[in-house]
């Protein structure tokens, strides 16, 4: 295994990881600004009112993209690292 070849599993790695993870940490992000917008509109300063939202979103963006997580998932690794592994 080259130096090469590990740099491209890394990179390729990473871009997985930023592929799955963008529908939750894009949703936190609307929905945080969503609340914070309320929060200054009406001047309330309650802190569970932003954590709660928020994380029923994010679990609910989880439980719809969990199908597009693991074929990701799956595909990264049947396609990069079993073969690799297995030695072809």
């Amino acid at each position: 295994m080259t130096e090469a070849l590990i740099y491209d599993l890394t990179r390729q790695g990473l871009w997985v990881a930023v592929v799955i993870s963008a529908p939750v940490l894009t949703v936190a992000l609307v929905v945080g600004v969503v609340i914070g917008l309320f929060q200054a509109l009406t001047s309330v300063q309650e802190m569970t009112l932003t954590f709660v939202p928020k994380a029923g979103a994010i679990l609910a963006v989880f439980w719809l993209s969990m199908g597009f997580m693991t074929t990701t998932l799956v595909a990264f690794f049947t396609d990069a690292l079993v073969p690799l592994i297995a030695g072809s």
